[in-house]
Formats: structure tokens, sequence, C-alpha cells
């Protein structure tokens, strides 16, 4: 399945990378939603997380823990940020490959939306 986060994957398209290692990919969002808006992909292709396997638990978890890891090196760990995963249509995902939206830089509020 190929879709824009692929691409990123293969360097096929630009991102701004801010992390990356051997499972996942972390990039600024194109479309910010906060000042702080980064997506962390795993690098193997998980439509959402609908579709996650017993045996993925791990790179979930190590996804999870990526994204945290870098909001601390970016000092957002103290005012706050929030790590959100939308999942198929009605939960608001709109790229089929399932990605951790890491928002920060602002008081977010409750409910979402």
């Amino acid at each position: 399945m190929s879709t824009i986060f692929s691409k990123i994957i293969a360097r096929e398209i630009p991102a701004t990378i801010v992390y990356e290692d051997d499972l996942c990919l972390g990039f600024r969002d194109v479309n910010p939603q906060a000042p702080q808006h980064v997506l962390f992909i795993p690098k193997k292709s998980i439509r959402s997380m609908a579709e996650v396997e017993k045996e993925d638990a791990q790179l979930i978890g190590h996804i999870l823990l990526k994204a945290a890891a870098w909001a601390k090196s970016e000092g957002l760990d103290e005012s706050g940020y929030r790590l959100v995963i939308n999942t198929n249509r009605d939960g608001g995902q709109t790229v089929f490959h399932l990605h951790v939206h890491l928002l920060a830089g602002r008081p977010l509020l409750w409910p979402p939306g």
C-alpha cells in the first residue's frame, strides 16, 4: 500500500524529519494544528490501529516512547503535550498509514472535537 507517508519513508517526498531510527520516523506535520505538531510513524506499513496485530505491540510501544523522548528533548514535557492516534474515517484518520500526532506548544482543550 502506497501512501504519502510511505513515500516520505522512501524519501520520494520531502519532509522535515526530527527523528529517525530503524523502526520509526518523526516529522513535522505540513498542516500543523498546534505550534509543535510532529507525526511519528512506523516504517512498517500498518493501515490503522484497527489492523495492529499482537506482534506489533513492541513497535507501537517503541513509537510512543520515542515520541515522549522527543517531546522531552524539546522541553515540552513540563508544560505538556498530547499524543493522538486517529483510527479510520469516523476517528478522523485521513492518511491510512498508522501515525501518532504529537501536539504541543499551546493549551489543548478537552474534549478535542
